[in-house]
This record gives structure tokens, sequence and C-alpha cells, in this order.
């Protein structure tokens, strides 16, 4: 790309990543549509590019990145870039996503400033004067550890329910591997290392005995440095009991619910209409699954009065340590969040004070750490936006972002199938023609048998995902956008039934 004057001198030249398919200027920003399929900004006065973005082609991801980079973007959108690392002409380069860096690099904040400042130093620097943000480690510096299981292959048939696999763990720091965790179709398995200190840029092997279960299995393997989690690796095995012994009965789950709503907030500038009442009909629908889908449907309610940070913390200890490896938990959040300064979500509990927020709010982390340590699958409903007559959020009137909550529930490490009532700084809506918020509205529907495909009778993640999004988008007249997110390694599976 190149600029020129009246007579034809060029002012500037560029490379740029392909053949421009369109160009508009406005001011001094250009935007260039590439046919590597982005779009990106310019500076008019020098060519420099600005952002770019870069829509999968799902129309479901999306990321907004600078050269730097810093970004912003859909759930699963930060596996769309990262950094090639390459390790000499005899080796292979390594890839990290930009999911491995987004503590640091997820910074919706920066990219909001890019265009109003036409630099990306200046909104890099302005963006972490706001936040308290020094400079960090370089990225080479800074770069989790790299796995490879290598032995079965994926695809293997086995005839044992036992099956061993071979990981290699690589580091190309000096930060050693301290732990490692294995999953079993997506959820904890017993069999994984702490207090470990591995440190191989060659790849040390490790060996680890899973128990499968009958039919296709996903086992995945992780290792964490002091720079976080690496990638998952991961194979897929296929058990049948060919001894011809009598197979373990196979009973129905054990459903186990903790369902939180508040409208009655002590801070009377707080109150909303419909979370409580959210949270008892989730609870409703659930419970008539008992003897359907799940032999057993166990829920603690927390609406208003009783859902205080102290009933909270007590419910999320009671929900992991209930749940076994064969059994599902749900866990139903409505009401107000917040952002504080640094970008980190809070949920507001009924005697929350905004301005002792880090005392009396729920850290997300809180929740977090409990549904990374459930043995069972999990489930998450995130309706934390809720707009009321709140003025207390990060800027005046300004909507809660939870989209790096949700990444980060529903990535491998945590494992969680996360429904979010909305994206990025959308409010989630509620109206007295629903009696509920938009998300819980479409959400009992979908449980209650609307979301079943003709012909079936069984609702599983994705039907419920399509009816939700669709429904949600009917209700508000496309104002809201619900989102869900889903690790690779867990397959759809049901959840309720007509």
């Amino acid at each position: 790309m190149y600029k020129t004057d009246r007579d034809g001198n060029v002012l500037w030249k560029i490379p740029v990543p392909g053949e421009v398919w369109a160009v508009n200027s406005i001011g001094d920003i250009v935007t260039a549509a590439y046919d590597d399929g982005t779009i990106r900004w310019h500076r008019l006065s020098d060519g420099k590019e600005l952002m770019a973005l870069m829509i999968n082609d799902d129309m479901k991801r999306w990321v907004l990145y600078t050269l730097e980079g810093y970004y912003a973007s859909s759930p699963g959108g930060e596996e769309l870039i990262g950094w090639h690392i390459n390790n000499g002409k005899d080796k292979e380069a390594d890839f990290f996503p930009a999911s491995r860096f987004a503590e640091r690099f997820y910074r919706p904040d920066i990219l909001e400033l890019v265009l109003e400042l036409k630099d990306t130093e200046k909104a890099i620097e302005t963006a972490n004067k706001t936040r308290n943000i020094k400079t960090t480690a370089l990225i080479s510096e800074s770069l989790p550890p790299i796995v490879n299981i290598i032995n079965p292959s994926s695809g293997y048939f086995s005839n044992s329910e036992t099956v061993e696999i071979t990981a290699s763990i690589r580091t190309l720091t000096e930060q050693p591997v301290t732990e490692t965790k294995i999953l079993l179709n997506g959820r904890l398995y017993e069999g994984g290392e702490r207090g470990i200190s591995i440190k191989s840029k060659d790849g040390a092997e490790r060996k680890y005995k899973i128990k499968v279960l009958q039919g296709e299995n996903t086992i995945s393997v992780l290792a964490r440095n002091n720079s976080g989690w690496s990638e998952a690796s991961t194979i897929r095995v296929n058990y049948k009991n060919t001894t011809g012994e009598d197979q373990d009965f196979v009973i129905m789950p054990k459903l186990y619910i903790l369902a939180i709503g508040v409208s009655d907030y002590n801070d009377s500038s707080l109150k909303l209409r419909y979370p409580s009442k959210d949270a008892n009909d989730f609870a409703e629908v659930m419970k008539k699954q008992e003897k359907k889908l799940y032999r057993e449907v166990v829920i603690r309610l927390l609406t208003d009065q009783n859902a205080t940070k102290d009933n909270i913390l007590d419910g999320l200890e009671w929900i992991q340590r209930e749940t076994t490896s064969k059994d599902v938990a749900m866990i139903f959040i409505a009401g107000h969040g917040m952002n504080d300064s640094s970008g980190d979500l809070y949920y507001l509990p009924q005697d929350v004070r905004i301005d002792k927020l880090k005392r009396t709010g729920l850290l997300a982390e809180e929740v977090i750490n409990t549904i990374s340590s459930i043995a069972g699958k999990v489930i998450y409903f995130m309706d934390t936006c809720h707009s009321g007559n709140m003025k207390v959020t990060g800027r005046r009137g300004e909507a809660v972002d939870a989209t790096k909550v949700v990444m980060e529930l529903s990535s491998a490490e945590n494992g969680a199938i996360v429904f979010a009532s909305s994206t990025g700084r959308q409010y989630s809506l509620e109206d007295d023609k629903w009696n509920n918020g938009a998300f819980t509205k479409a959400l009992v529907e979908g449980l209650s048998g609307k979301a079943a495909i003709t012909g079936t009778e069984r609702i599983s993640i994705n039907m419920l995902d399509l009816y939700i999004s669709e429904r949600v988008k009917d209700l508000t007249g496309g104002k809201q956008h619900p989102t869900t997110a889903k690790p690779d390694m867990i397959r759809d599976f049901p959840i309720a039934v007509k």
C-alpha cells in the first residue's frame, strides 16, 4: 500500500498482507480489507498499521488486535492469533495462541483508545497508566510449557479399560514445569503431578495410566510453569470390552445445582426486578428432570437476603465437595456484576458495599477456582450484566464486560461449559412482559422442551445454545446477544429431556 500526492510522488509505501480488496478513508484513518480475511486500520499520515480485525468463517469468533499483541475478542476468538516461535533451522517452530497470555494481552481498554489517539504506543501507555500496570517481561521469557502425547496415537482402540499414555513435556525458558494435569472427557482426572520440577528443551517423557469409560474417550495432558498452563494435548481413545464379562451397571447421574439470584440488595440503588425469580424458575425447571435424565436433583437456592457473600462461598464449597466424577454440577448466578479499575469482574452479593468492593464483592476468580476443582461435568449459567438503575460501574453507566471470565472458565484447564447472557459490554435485559430476564426466559423455555429438535426427546448443549441465541435476539429486538463457550475436548451431550 502506498500514498502519493496529486503529482504522483510517493509519500510513503508499506508492505501489506496480500491483495487489497477494498479501501476507505475517513479523516486521518484508512481502513482496508485484505485477501487474508482481515480488515486493518492505518494512519493516513504515514501508513502505520493501528489495529486489525479477523472474523472466523463460523461468523461467531472474532479478534481485534494490535501488532504488539494486545487484543479484544469473542470467546474462542483468542485462538485465531498468537506468537510463532522459531527454534532453529533443524527444529519445528512452536505456536502459542493468544489465549495462553490472556492475563497480559486481553486488553479491550487499549483497543478502545487506538483510533481515538491514532497511535498504539500512546494507547498502551494511557491504558497502562489508568490501570497502574508496569512493563512486563518479554514474550520469549514468559512462555508456558509445550505438551505432546506421543503414545498412543489419537483414534486408538483399546481392549483394556486402563490405557497407558506417554507425554513429552518441553520448556523453552528457564522456568521449570511444576505441575501436570490429566483430563478425561474434559474433566479433571486423578493422576496429575504436583511439586515436580521438569526442565527440558528436548522433551521429558512422563507416563500416566488412565481408566477409561466404555465407548469413545478424550484424554488430555497439560503442564504448568510460572507463566501459566500449556495448550492441552488431546487424543481420542475407544474402549470396548471384549472379555465377555458383564459391564458395570450404568446408573443415571446425580445433578447438583447452586442457583443464586439477587433482586433486593441492601444498597437500594442496585435494586433489580427479576434475578431472584430467575434463580427460582431455573431451579424449578431442572427439578422436573429428576427420575428423567438424573436419578436425583439436589438444589441449593440462594436468593435476596440469603444470597450473602458468606452463603455464596459456602454454596461453592458445597457443590465442589458433593459432586463426584459421575455427577453433573450446574451453577446459576443472576444479578449485578461489576468490573473494578483493573478490569477484574466481581459478582455483587446481597450485602455488597460498593465502596468496599474487594472485601464485600465476590471475585469471579472464586467461582473459577471452584469450577476447576469439581470432578464432574460443570455447566455455568452467568446472567450478571443487568443494568437496572445502577450507576456505579467502572465508568458511569457503563455495562460490565464478562468476556474474559467466559474465556477463562471454558479453557481446557478449567473445563466448564458456559452460557453467558450477553457479550462484550452489552446489558442483560429484563422486562415485565417476560416476568424474567430475557436470558432466563429463553433458558427455561429451552429446558422445558422448546430447544429439542423435532423428533427428539433429549435437549443437548448445542440445541440449547441455538435456541437461547435466537430467542434472546427475538425478545430483545437484537439488543442482547448471549454466548456459549465449550472446551474442544468436551463433546455435545444431553442435559435435559422433554
